[in-house]
């Protein structure tokens, strides 16, 4: 059965479990270890509780029929599904004629204020210079500029160790998509634009290109990060590691961090399945909007950059918090 309110133009629907295409192929064991991983670290009282049930259960699909029910929130905005990945850049701690573009730490008037000066304004001003807030410098602005979009990634150092950065914050601006933008020029159809056409064309444009990045005000400060392995995954917006096509960014203005989430995505390669909601995006606007993550290299980057789908999202909430979205005149 589903039932319907609008309250302040965005719709809840209750779905029943029969009524999520694939959910019973799914393997759902590995959604349950994922939810896991995160789930203590939720703030109220019944995603705890069933946070310390999950621990117990062999049958994991009967444990999220039996306690949650799908929720389908609607905002007005079609679906989007899009990826992103943990990109692995060449750097070095030190600057020299190779490496040259800084990741920075987070300065703390930034931190303080609501909104600080623009990406273009960081990086061609003096304001950064001689701080010490340079984290590690990397060979290509490019990848540099993607991995601000994604927020953390590991950067190879010359003698083959590993840094991991995580992100620690931003300038405050809103972020502005350059895809669009070159779109908007009419030097790409929309169907056109990934992460790798835009990449090439900055490339190929070195002028044109710096200016395009400039497009986007918006600029993320990384952290670097100690304490996880090299095995597990980046951390997400719960602080713990985040797990290839299980864990999901979303707008969590309508989708709690770390619970679960049926995504159903459409395109060229179909998604049926069971993520958990452990990460947020600047560009993750809407309740019906998902990030995808596809895992660490260049290997799930162009995964990741390819995807563009539309598709349906529902987030499975405790069966009490779900009925409590609805007005008493839905039931």
């Amino acid at each position: 059965m589903t039932s319907k309110a609008a309250a302040s133009e965005v719709e809840y629907s209750i779905l029943e479990f029969s009524d999520l295409n694939g959910w019973e192929q799914d393997d759902h064991a590995a959604a349950l270890g994922v939810f896991l991983n995160t789930c203590q670290d939720m703030d109220d009282a019944d995603w705890r509780a069933l946070c310390a049930l999950a621990g117990d259960q062999t049958d994991a699909k009967a444990f999220f029929e039996l306690f949650f029910r799908p929720v389908l929130i609607e905002d007005g905005d079609d679906a989007l599904f899009t990826g992103y990945f943990e990109p692995e850049l060449d750097g070095d701690l030190y600057p020299s004629t190779r490496f040259r573009y800084p990741l920075y730490r987070m300065p703390p008037e930034a931190r303080a204020a609501r909104q600080w000066l623009t990406r273009r304004e960081i990086e061609t001003g003096e304001v950064m210079q001689g701080r010490g807030l340079e984290i590690a410098w990397v060979d290509d602005p490019v990848e540099l500029f993607f991995l601000q979009i994604q927020g953390s990634g590991r950067i190879r150092l010359p003698d083959g160790r590993h840094i991991r950065v995580g992100y620690a914050g931003a300038n405050g601006h809103e972020y502005r998509s350059i895809g669009v933008e070159l779109v908007r020029r009419g030097i790409y159809k929309a169907h056109q634009v990934s992460a790798q056409v835009i990449k090439n064309w900055v490339r190929r444009n070195p002028f044109e290109g710096s200016e395009l990045l400039h497009h986007n005000p918006s600029y993320v400060f990384f952290r670097k990060v100690t304490n996880v392995s090299p095995e597990d995954g980046p951390r997400g917006a719960m602080n713990r590691s985040i797990t290839a096509l299980r864990s999901i960014a979303v707008d969590k203005r309508f989708v709690p961090l770390g619970a679960p989430v049926w995504i159903e995505k459409g395109g060229a390669a179909p998604m049926r399945r069971l993520m958990i909601a452990q990460d947020t995006g600047s560009a993750i606007k809407g309740a019906q909007r998902a990030d995808i993550y596809f895992g660490t290299g260049d290997a799930a980057g162009r995964a990741a950059g390819r995807l563009r789908d539309p598709g349906r999202i529902l987030v499975l909430m405790p069966i009490q918090r779900a009925y409590a979205m609805l007005p008493v005149d839905a039931y």
